[in-house]
């Protein structure tokens, strides 16, 4: 009787050759969706800030619609008080998205510390694997963006929402491309797991 023993396969580690298209696949649409970001800016801003508006008004909605309809539930004056701040924060989201932009900066900085983090942790868990170097970069330009971003603050807050989530996507798409790339390189040095490996 002969085990079949596949390698390299922890649930923990980074996607490696048997999904090197699918990771292609979405750092090509990140980067896309990063370049598009880049060219209009002030439009991406706003848009993140009207969406940001249209779900907390819908968010209100479920806790109101929670609210009376559990009858008698003690927490039904919470729920109803929750409906209240989403929908009011919402609206003045969609009514001015422009000055909302301002803290929604600030809330930028804060996906881009922990965007650059993560990239940083999952460059440390890549030992000896192939775009370590790219990812790891990726996750230390997120962190110099946010510091940009916060010394910038407030002047910059009308258009750096947009171009830095662009960039920031940017750089992420490369980077998977890049791990994708020597996945797939890999993958034609080594011998197919399909094939027999004797009588």
């Amino acid at each position: 009787m002969s085990s079949v023993t596949t390698e390299n396969s922890p649930a923990d580690e980074y996607p490696q050759k048997q999904s090197w298209q699918t990771l292609a696949i979405a750092g090509g649409v990140l980067g896309l969706i990063g370049l598009f970001a880049i060219v209009f800016p002030f439009a991406t801003g706003i848009s993140i800030t009207l969406g940001l508006g249209v779900l907390l008004v819908l968010g209100g909605i479920v806790h109101a619609a929670h609210a009376f309809t559990v009858r008698g539930w003690s927490g039904s004056l919470w729920q109803l008080s929750l409906a209240i701040v989403s929908i009011v924060a919402g609206l003045l989201l969609i009514v001015n998205p422009v000055v909302a932009l301002a803290s929604l900066t600030l809330l930028l900085v804060g996906y881009l510390l922990v965007d650059g983090v993560a990239e940083l942790w999952m460059a440390t868990r890549m030992t000896d694997r192939p775009g370590r170097a790219a990812v790891a970069v990726s996750g230390v330009l997120s962190l110099l963006l946010a510091g940009l971003l916060w010394v910038g603050f407030p002047a910059s807050a009308a258009w750096a929402i947009g171009l830095l989530v662009g960039i920031s996507l940017l750089t992420t798409g490369i980077s998977m491309g890049v791990v994708a790339a020597a996945n797939r390189s890999l993958e034609k040095e080594s011998p197919s797991a399909a094939e027999p490996r004797g009588a």
